[in-house]
């Protein structure tokens, strides 16, 4: 007997992983969780039947969330990170000695404590002194801060079940408000190949650029994400992300990445004109 893991990526596309175990499943208050085995991805984490991280290709997706302002700003040194429940945002951000104070923000205390168990590749961060994990509602958090972080990542769920409100317009200007005068944010933008996607990005990215100055799109190939082709979206109070990007001061940190270099970060933000045309659309 074969087991297979099938994500519907829409109702007339598949995506489906060869499993050799189903190690973890339990509904909690806000999901389903399912941690499984297989040999092409290794361990794989889902949230109600969505695939959220593997430990083949998890390191495409944190390095392009975090090293991309990173390299524009190398001095950051406080971090709001929202969602990241598997803890590889935050174990890449412990890469740079800058960086002093982390507040991680996961609705969801079972998806930590599961990532901390079954996928510490990712979770292994997440005890260290300098993060601060609050378990509670992100747009909730947010809502209070002003002008307190150098950084916001929000490397959430899909716009739908607990994720939801962290793509709408309240949420981007309470982030604007959260961030010191020279403060960037980064979000996961999902897809634009499929319509179902397409649609909740173009409204994001429209409330981004409603609240912030500098609003950019950058892409990533991820395998095993919703047609491969991934979005993220770089916004600032004050930086451009190719013309304040400090490559020099980059490099010689010394970073080993795998996917990550700063010829790269230049070139993702150069995306294909289908997507461009969607995103002007109003």
């Amino acid at each position: 007997m074969e087991l297979w893991f099938t994500e519907n990526h829409t109702d007339e596309a598949r995506f489906s992983i060869k499993v050799d175990k189903h190690l973890f499943s339990k509904q909690s208050e806000f999901q389903r969780i399912d941690v499984f085995e297989s040999k092409e991805f290794g361990k794989i984490l889902t949230l109600d039947g969505f695939l959220m991280v593997t430990e083949k290709d998890e390191f495409i997706y944190h390095d392009m969330i975090t090293h991309v302002p990173m390299a524009v700003n190398p001095n950051i040194s406080k971090v709001l990170v929202i969602g990241a429940g598997d803890g590889g945002t935050v174990r890449e951000l412990l890469r740079y000695k800058t960086i002093t104070h982390i507040d991680m923000v996961e609705i969801d205390k079972d998806v930590v404590t599961v990532c901390k168990e079954y996928l510490p590749l990712t979770a292994c961060g997440l005890t260290d002194n300098k993060v601060h994990l609050y378990f509670e509602d992100g747009l909730k958090f947010v809502r209070g801060k002003v002008s307190e972080y150098d950084l916001i990542i929000v490397d959430s769920t899909d716009p739908f079940g607990p994720g939801e409100g962290l793509f709408t317009k309240e949420f981007y200007g309470n982030c604007y408000r959260a961030l010191k005068e020279d403060g960037i944010l980064v979000n996961q933008h999902e897809s634009m190949y499929y319509t179902s996607y397409a649609e909740s990005m173009k409204r994001a990215h429209q409330r981004i650029q409603d609240s912030f100055p500098v609003a950019k799109i950058y892409q990533a190939h991820i395998p095993t994400y919703p047609s491969g082709h991934w979005l993220f979206g770089f916004a600032s109070k004050k930086y451009d992300p190719i013309q304040d990007l400090d490559s020099d001061k980059w490099n010689k940190l010394g970073l080993k990445t795998k996917y990550y270099n700063t010829d790269l970060h230049v070139g993702a933000f150069a995306i294909p004109n289908y997507v461009k045309e969607q995103l002007e659309e109003r």
